[in-house]
């Protein structure tokens, strides 16, 4: 259903290790804003929600909520570092349009 970069699964690893929440996950949900209908949300988690569905993606469990389901499936998530920054990357079947920023879909 969804899928992370070997760049970053590692980045949400160190993350977690950082953290100190190495038995929790990558939290991607979908919220309604953004410059094109819809916004990523993702962040680090302790546990699964009661209806979360919790999917391995290379070694990183991921919780997914019921109502960002059907947007995601299919999401491959990507890591790139630059001289302007680094961060996560989304390409998203799903998606009818996109933003300039990347972090916005319709």
């Amino acid at each position: 259903m969804i899928t992370l970069s070997e760049e970053a699964g590692n980045a949400v690893k160190a993350a977690m290790s950082r953290a100190g929440k190495t038995d929790g996950g990558l939290r991607v949900m979908v919220e309604t804003g953004g410059c094109a209908g819809f916004k990523y949300l993702i962040g680090l988690d302790t546990e699964p929600r009661a209806d979360d569905a919790v999917i391995d993606a290379g070694g990183v469990k991921v919780f997914l909520d019921p109502d960002s389901q059907p947007l995601l499936t299919g999401l491959k998530i990507g890591f790139v570092e630059s001289l302007e920054g680094s961060g996560f990357t989304f390409d998203n079947p799903n998606a009818g349009t996109k933003c300039g920023c990347g972090k916005s879909f319709g």
